[in-house]
């Protein structure tokens, strides 16, 4: 097999360097358009009105889907978009960058320009970084998914692909999102889909938490999926997973709800209820990719109705993590509908995120910061 070579070109073009310099904490904060009627520059921002010891993240717009789009990849392009995710937030989760298809395009390469950028750029303003993912069933290159494998040298890809990347970023990274959605909807593991379930069995599960913890004792590793915002099979299903492997002392660390909801389906009640069960058993807890789909009027604007009941869900989700002690982590993903993955994937529906495609802050934008205000000052 030929050496595995990596791909670490700096970004060298003068109209990117410059941008991606840290952002002042006294920056002005109407950049991003309005703040709240007489807030200050501290509370103004998502970041700084949080408590202590508790990050308010979004996932960092590009790779993945977004090459397909109609605009520049946008963590590279867009200064002002980098600008206000410098501002409002103190985690960054990689959207697509660290998922297979982009960071491991061919056996003997990998491809880490962009996924350096960004945990550079989370050092500088004093973020810190979610990594996303490591062991999925979907976004899986072509010579992975294709390729005719024994066990053996699958598993040792496997190994070589955490042990390099997450070794790569050890010490920098706060958490990983080991195994990513490995149940289907009735609490079945993914035997089908998942390669890795389907060809080396489910003890490749704990060993990719094994392997991780190796590459990056540091790190918080986390079970993360949709559909597992309240107490049902899914989630019934990974609750006794992590009983099993923690028996076993796997290192595994947390659980996390992705938490993509839509106004076409009520807010999950019992999202709290479903988090302080899992911090019962000792392990962390977090909400990782919030957004708030909805069905958009042929207008393109939202009614004031719409963005009302969005709201609420983003400050019951905010809330619901917030009152569980070891629910330290809350991101939402993607701030502005100009790059948000929901139209792309969901026809009909949008206007997802917590600002507008001009950057103006919708009314979920301060429903997550008065909560957030509210914690502090307890």
């Amino acid at each position: 097999m030929k050496p595995i070579r990596f791909v670490t070109t700096a970004f060298a073009t003068a109209a990117l360097s410059l941008p991606l310099a840290a952002v002042p904490a006294t920056a002005d904060p109407s950049s991003d358009h309005q703040a709240a009627p007489h807030s200050n520059a501290r509370f103004d921002r998502l970041r700084w009105a949080a408590p202590e010891g508790f990050v308010i993240g979004t996932a960092v717009a590009g790779g993945g889907h977004h090459v397909d789009q109609d605009y520049p990849d946008p963590f590279t392009s867009d200064r002002r978009y980098r600008k206000i995710l410098a501002r409002q937030f103190s985690s960054v989760s990689p959207e697509n960058q660290m998922k297979w298809e982009y960071i491991h395009p061919e056996r003997d390469r990998y491809d880490f320009e962009t996924a350096d950028a960004i945990v550079d750029f989370a050092e500088r303003n004093d973020q810190v970084v979610r990594g996303h993912t490591l062991l999925w069933h979907s976004q899986n290159p072509a010579w992975l998914e294709e390729g005719d494998f024994s066990d053996e040298e699958l598993r040792a890809i496997l190994h070589d692909h955490i042990t390099t990347v997450v070794g790569r970023y050890s010490g920098r990274i706060q958490q990983w999102d080991v195994a990513n959605e490995i149940f289907d909807e009735q609490g079945d593991l993914r035997t089908e889909d998942n390669i890795w379930i389907r060809e080396l069995g489910p003890g490749i599960i704990a060993d990719a938490f094994r392997w991780t913890h190796e590459a990056d004792p540091q790190a918080e590793l986390f079970f993360n999926d949709y559909g597992v915002e309240g107490v049902n099979a899914k989630s019934d299903a990974y609750y006794a997973l992590a009983q099993d492997l923690l028996a076993q002392d796997v290192p595994v660390h947390g659980f996390s709800t992705q938490a993509h909801l839509s106004l076409r389906y009520g807010f999950p009640s019992d999202l709290e209820e479903n988090l302080r069960r899992f911090d019962e058993l000792g392990l962390a807890t977090a909400v990782t990719e919030l957004d708030v789909r909805m069905d958009v009027p042929e207008s393109g604007q939202p009614t004031d109705a719409q963005m009302d009941r969005q709201a609420d869900y983003y400050r019951r989700a905010l809330s619901a993590c917030l009152e569980v002690e070891g629910c330290d982590s809350f991101t939402i993903w993607g701030f502005t509908d100009k790059y948000s993955w929901v139209p792309v994937f969901f026809e009909g529906e949008g206007s997802a995120t917590v600002m507008t495609d001009d950057y103006t802050r919708k009314p979920s934008f301060f429903a997550l910061q008065s909560p957030l205000k509210d914690a502090q000052r307890r």
